[in-house]
């Protein structure tokens, strides 16, 4: 094993004890150090670095910047060890890319997307598609929380969703809407109906009794796009199924908002429902709404008595 491999490797191994995943980022980081081999450099320096981020000729400069950053973030920490590492700047290959506008579902999108899954040829996977739909527009959890939910994860007791499997490691739990609480515990017991004897222990199940793949929902969800017009009328933009998680956050917001109660208060607590790494990106929803900024203007006028 080369110098850079070893390092590389200890460089993973203590950002993921950090409880980053880092997936792509370890695959990048691995490609990179495979090139420094194959051209023979024992250190990391800017050129070398841009030269193959900037790989394959042509390609998109954002994935390019994302790809440098990945040399970068190593680059600094082995700066420490060996001094004659160089840590490309900044400012080369800048990435000016945007965060993707999301799609603010409507209820009547929502309505209409579960009720399309509703009809689909299979009663399991019409059970589990609805269910999966509903519980990302009612708590806001990510595609992956959702489908690594076990059976043992739901407490119907206390009406408590525990995600285990969360971003960066970050376990939580979530209170249940007693509509939502109904909806699971009616789906479990339909689910255990059509497929009495399933192959895991999963919440979700799929028509063979196994968990359900994130392949299998993305493509079915785009199906139901199509299927309900809401892809058509969505361009230039592309809805998501992340985009189910922002609607969440907006409409929570403006209820806090319409209520009068104390949002910035409030923004804590639904920073740790959505597992947020850092507050930062639940303030990130202020300025994703329109009417999320114009209700928030509203609210400062009052306050100062000035017209925005």
């Amino acid at each position: 094993m080369t110098g850079l491999r070893s390092a590389a490797e200890d460089y993973l191994a203590v950002r993921r004890a950090l409880g980053f995943q880092l997936i792509g980022a370890g695959r990048l980081l691995r490609q990179f150090v495979g090139f420094t081999e194959t051209v023979g450099a024992e250190r990391i320096t800017t050129q070398l670095a841009v030269r193959w981020a900037t790989l394959p000729p042509g390609g998109s400069p954002t994935w390019h910047a994302q790809r440098l950053a990945v040399v970068r973030c190593f680059a600094r920490w082995l700066q420490v060890i060996d001094p004659d590492t160089e840590v490309p700047p900044t400012d080369v290959l800048a990435n000016r890319g945007r965060r993707i506008t999301p799609w603010p579902y409507s209820e009547d999108d929502v309505t209409a997307l579960m009720d399309a899954a509703g009809r689909l040829p299979s009663p399991l996977a019409a059970a589990t598609m609805t269910t999966f739909l509903g519980l990302l527009f009612s708590t806001g959890m990510r595609r992956g929380e959702a489908l690594g939910l076990d059976r043992a994860d739901l407490d119907t007791a206390t009406g408590v969703l525990s995600i285990r499997n969360a971003k960066f490691h970050k376990p939580r739990q979530l209170p249940l809407h007693p509509s939502t609480l109904a909806a699971l515990t009616g789906y479990a017991a339909r689910r255990d109906r059509l497929c009495p004897r399933p192959r895991s222990t999963a919440l979700l199940v799929s028509t063979t009794g196994g968990r359900v793949s994130a392949s299998t929902v993305s493509q079915t969800f785009r199906d139901l796009l199509r299927q309900t017009g809401i892809e058509q009328r969505a361009l230039p933009r592309r809805p998501r199924l992340h985009d189910a998680r922002h609607t969440f956050a907006v409409t929570t917001l403006l209820r806090w908002y319409r209520d009068g109660g104390d949002v910035q208060a409030r923004l804590p607590l639904l920073s740790t429902y959505l597992g947020h790494a850092d507050p930062r990106h639940t303030y990130w929803y202020l300025t994703a709404a329109p009417e999320l900024l114009a209700l928030a203007a509203e609210r400062l006028d009052r306050v100062t008595g000035a017209v925005s």
